[in-house]
C-alpha cells in the first residue's frame, strides 16, 4: 500500500491483513522487531471511532488511521509498549495501519494523506 500526500511524498507500506477478529485481537502482539517499510493493515466491516492498547506489545507502534474513502484521519505516534491505554483519534475510520514506532514523523505522515491500497483487493475505498 502506498501514503500519498499533498506534497507528492509517497511512502511505500508492505503489509500483513488482519481480517478477522483473532488477527486483529493478536496484531503485533510479541513482536520484538518490525522491519523498515512493514506493517499491518487492520481491515474492519465499517468506519467507526476506533482505539487500540498495547498490551503485550513489545515495540512502541505509529498508527495510521484511515477512513472509507482512503484519506488518513488522524495518527497516533509512538504508542507506548506494554500498556492498556486506550489510544485512537477520535474519529471514524475503517482501516487502520500499524508501522515502526517513528515512521510517521520520519515521513511526514498526517491527517489528510491519502492511501493506495494497491495489491489488496480486501480493502476498497469508497
Amino acid at each position: 500500500m502506498i501514503i500519498d500526500s499533498p506534497s507528492g511524498r509517497s511512502t511505500e507500506v508492505t503489509v500483513e491483513l488482519a481480517r478477522t477478529a483473532d488477527e486483529q485481537a493478536r496484531g503485533l502482539m510479541f513482536r520484538e522487531r518490525l522491519a523498515p517499510g512493514t506493517g499491518m493493515l487492520f481491515l474492519f466491516p465499517v468506519a467507526e471511532e476506533r482505539s487500540f492498547w498495547m498490551q503485550n506489545t513489545l515495540i512502541p507502534l505509529d498508527m495510521i488511521f484511515i477512513d472509507d474513502a482512503g484519506r488518513v484521519v488522524g495518527v497516533v505516534e509512538r504508542a507506548e509498549p506494554l500498556t492498556t491505554a486506550l489510544r485512537g483519534v477520535g474519529k471514524p475510520s475503517r482501516y487502520v495501519l500499524e508501522v515502526a514506532g517513528g515512521m510517521v514523523a520520519e515521513r511526514g505522515v498526517r491527517a489528510g494523506d491519502r492511501v493506495r491500497f494497491e495489491g489488496i483487493p480486501q480493502a476498497r475505498p469508497r
